[in-house]
């Protein structure tokens, strides 16, 4: 038997709105509206019975994507759901992560996998079930996480003598082993990461974002001094940011947490926030400097080179598939996903257009042909050569899936040796080029460049964005009026963690970091009036 332990929670377009997809695209179910084993929304959880009518009657409704400016949360759901990345597991708040969606997922993780062991790290497992006298330990994580656990009491038919909690995260369990593995100053540092999922018992729940359970990678480390696991506390979201702005096109802002906003256990907690389509902040990455706080209550030690006993200083560090949904909420648009290529599945579609059987079979040589030349070239490619779908409904449903680059190839492409490239982030005639030579190393050429401008433009829209919507404050009124026009608010900071609470009550915003770029010159606490030594960027978040 599994239960939740319920304490009080300490953590809380380029097409016009009429854009419609060939009927067999639409979907009479959407993500966004399901029974109650579904995810919790805003328009499911309080909504009466005429109001839950009417939307069961949408869903049965011949319908398109909700427009994102209309509805920004709708417009995600169906996209999730037209896209084919998730759907709704039997258990409320759990998702079935399908093909499309884990495939974006094993990007992230063939990315990180190599980072994580050319700095020395090795992969390995440990087991989902902890015991919860574990969890109390450590004061501060027992706090933290109660809110969020699942708890197993029965197992075999019997009543356990001790219950078990579902791996939140696995902090006490590694300090654990750590303490039957590290003895000797020789066996630090001692570096590992584990492929996992993980299980909190959210209240609201959101596809990717926010789930009940999740899929992430965890790193765990011991070192022998508190500056060697601050560097390596630095390096790993050092390595989280490359990969936000090298990989997903997501200019994350790196810094650190407040005292508030700390991860339970912690010392210092480091970060990358992320500034959605909405301009919500998604909290990307973090990398935790643990201090002595789980050594000492483990009793993780080792022997220094003087024969003396000392604790070990710990890291920890994490990214999961929340960044899957960061990656369609920073990106995506009306005609659904917009994937950079450097993490998209499939990087190039080729569609092959016919009328008549006699132009069937030229059509699809050339089309096997520029399929070979790419995929040799090692781009990631398909050939949609399905005679069940016309060439519109093609069109449409790769744009959905964000398929960076569309080359169609007709007759008269075959004839004159030549294709048709599309942009998916330059929608219609704009993005379209005619008479690319199918000649190979031509073509292969202008792909990847057109990859590559692809990748770069996304990176430069979402830093524009970004900026445009972050406002410099130097009082309490302005920082309240960035947040209720929905911006972020950047300003001095120096004030008590009560002032800083009285912020989320009354905005809603938090403290997302303390970046590590920081403006210089004299500063002025926004809240006291006293001398600050730091910007902090305010905003709402996920």
């Amino acid at each position: 038997m599994v239960a939740s332990l319920r304490l009080p929670s300490l953590t809380s377009l380029l097409f016009p709105a009429t854009t419609r997809y060939p009927a067999t695209l639409r979907r009479t179910l959407s993500l966004r509206n399901r029974p109650a084993s579904g995810f919790a929304t805003a328009s499911n959880s309080t909504a009466s019975p005429e109001t839950k009518s009417s939307e069961v009657d949408r869903l049965r409704s011949d319908q398109a994507v909700t427009p994102r400016s209309q509805d920004f949360n709708a417009w995600y759901l169906d996209v999730i759901a037209s896209a084919e990345l998730a759907d709704y597991g039997p258990v409320r708040g759990t998702m079935v992560i399908r093909p499309y969606g884990y495939a974006i997922w094993e990007a992230i993780q063939e990315y990180l996998n190599v980072k994580f062991k050319e700095t020395g790290h090795s992969n390995m497992y440990f087991p989902q079930l902890i015991p919860y006298s574990f969890i109390e330990k450590e004061a501060s994580h027992v706090e933290g996480f109660s809110p969020e656990l699942a708890l197993v009491t029965v197992g075999g038919g019997k009543e356990l003598e001790e219950k078990l909690v579902v791996r939140p995260t696995s902090e006490t369990i590694v300090n654990h082993m750590f303490t039957q593995w590290i003895h000797s100053y020789r066996d630090l540092p001692l570096m590992i990461n584990q492929w996992a999922n993980v299980t909190r018992w959210e209240m609201r729940t959101k596809p990717f974002i926010r789930t009940l359970e999740f899929l992430w990678q965890e790193g765990h480390t011991a070192h022998a001094t508190l500056e060697e696991a601050e560097k390596e506390a630095k390096q790993m979201i050092e390595i989280y940011t490359r990969f936000a702005f090298e990989q997903t096109a997501i200019p994350v802002i790196p810094g650190r947490k407040s005292k508030l906003e700390t991860f339970a256990g912690a010392d210092i907690t480091y970060t990358i926030e992320a500034m959605m389509g909405d301009r919500k902040a998604l909290q990307a990455g973090t990398s935790h400097n643990l201090g002595q706080n789980f050594s000492r209550a483990f009793g993780t030690q080792f022997a220094d080179e003087n024969g003396e006993r000392q604790h070990v200083w710990q890291t920890s560090w994490a990214v999961s598939t929340r960044f899957v949904g960061g990656i369609i909420m920073t990106h995506g648009d009306d005609a659904g996903l917009m994937l950079p290529p450097k993490i998209a599945p499939i990087q190039v579609v080729i569609v092959p257009i016919w009328k008549k059987d006699t132009e069937k079979t030229g059509v699809l040589s050339a089309a096997s042909s520029v399929k070979e030349a790419l995929q040799s070239a090692g781009v990631r490619v398909k050939l949609d050569d399905t005679d069940q779908r016309t060439a519109g409904w093609k069109f449409n449903f790769w744009e959905m899936k964000g398929v960076p680059l569309r080359i169609e190839i007709g007759p008269r492409d075959v004839s004159s040796n030549s294709v048709v490239v599309s942009r998916r982030d330059i929608p219609g005639k704009a993005g379209k080029v005619f008479g690319i030579s199918m000649e190979a190393s031509t073509l292969v050429a202008y792909v990847k460049e057109k990859l590559d401008e692809i990748q770069s433009s996304l990176l430069e829209k979402a830093v524009s964005f970004r900026d445009s919507n972050i406002v410099d404050v130097n009082s309490y009124d302005e920082l309240k009026d960035a947040i209720s026009s929905g911006k972020w608010a950047r300003g001095p900071w120096s004030a008590s963690d009560a002032d800083e609470q009285r912020v989320k009550e009354e905005t809603g915003a938090t403290i997302r970091c303390f970046p590590f770029e920081q403006t210089q010159g004299t500063k002025t606490c926004l809240m006291t009036g006293n001398a600050a030594e730091e910007v902090a960027i305010f905003a709402k978040s996920y």
